[in-house]
């Protein structure tokens, strides 16, 4: 077991399935809070048809029900741990969008980052930048050859193992035939789309307090909304909806509890299926 698991953490996870009434627990492994993202929104374009592409059924998703796709931001810091163990324990998938910085200053960032990787096809390594753009998201998105090659240097130093990434403080998406982004991020859209690179954006978000880094959301609205995106086909690729969180808010027992309980409504509902965001359809191999 990793040196950095915590007997709290494993005491709360023990907690966590005894609430969510979803077995046994499995014990798993457990820098500094950056800016927070400023979130550029786009209206969400519904890819019609979608979820018959080809790749889909290579990759064998069910597609007579609704994929979800976890995504947590701006790992290795506070609360990826309990993200992993929570995940771990109730058996969903997840993908992690990380730093590269973030793990060269945080002080079990290596082991964290290969935790994660070594972990698919349960948890997905993906490349968000390597210093989040310093906060300064326009200057960043002014210069596109200087952003890709800091998606690049991110690549090599986590070792991401595919060409998945997501733009920090902006939504985009890039697949085969398919880029769609605000003007401010398109010229790095672009050359990612040129260098044979996916940006997958979201759908809906778990918010947070910029005071504290809590969840805003109480897990039963989120549900709703989730359902709801469902029932209305409000989401960029039919029947796949991606949903954004960030490591940070669930660093608090309280929090890992709430996730938790997210997690459970929705795995009570038969028609929902977790899928790393690799097995989103249309996305370049």
């Amino acid at each position: 077991m990793p040196k950095f698991v915590k007997k709290r953490e494993v005491l709360l996870l023990v907690l966590v399935c005894f609430l969510t009434g979803f077995g046994s627990c499995n014990q798993a492994s457990s820098t500094n809070q950056q800016k927070q993202d400023s979130i550029a929104k786009l209206p969400i374009k519904p890819v019609i048809g979608a979820e018959n592409e080809s790749v889909a059924f290579k990759q064998n998703i069910d597609t007579n029900k609704s994929t979800i796709y976890l995504t947590f931001d701006d790992g290795p810091q506070k609360g990826t741990i309990g993200c992993y163990n929570t995940c771990k324990s109730l058996g969903v998938k997840a993908s992690f969008f990380m730093v590269g910085l973030h793990q060269r200053i945080k002080s079990d960032g290596k082991e964290l980052v290969t935790l994660i990787r070594d972990g698919y096809p349960e948890f997905l390594l993906a490349n968000h930048s390597y210093g989040h753009a310093n906060g300064k998201y326009k200057d960043f998105y002014h210069h596109p050859q200087t952003a890709l090659q800091d998606f690049l240097i991110t690549q090599d130093s986590l070792k991401v193992p595919k060409k998945i990434v997501r733009l920090p403080g902006n939504r985009a998406w890039v697949r085969a035939n398919d880029v769609t982004s605000s003007h401010l991020v398109s010229g790095v859209a672009n050359l990612l789309d040129s260098t044979g690179y996916n940006v997958i954006g979201w759908d809906l978000e778990w918010n947070f307090s910029h005071k504290t880094g809590r969840p805003i959301q109480t897990p039963e609205k989120l549900a709703a909304q989730v359902d709801s995106a469902f029932a209305h086909q409000n989401m960029h690729i039919r029947k796949h909806l991606v949903i954004l969180t960030h490591d940070r808010m669930f660093q608090r027992p309280a929090d890992s509890l709430s996730l938790a309980k997210f997690i459970g409504l929705l795995k009570s509902n038969p028609n929902y299926v977790f899928e790393t965001v690799d097995h989103l359809p249309g996305l370049k191999n």
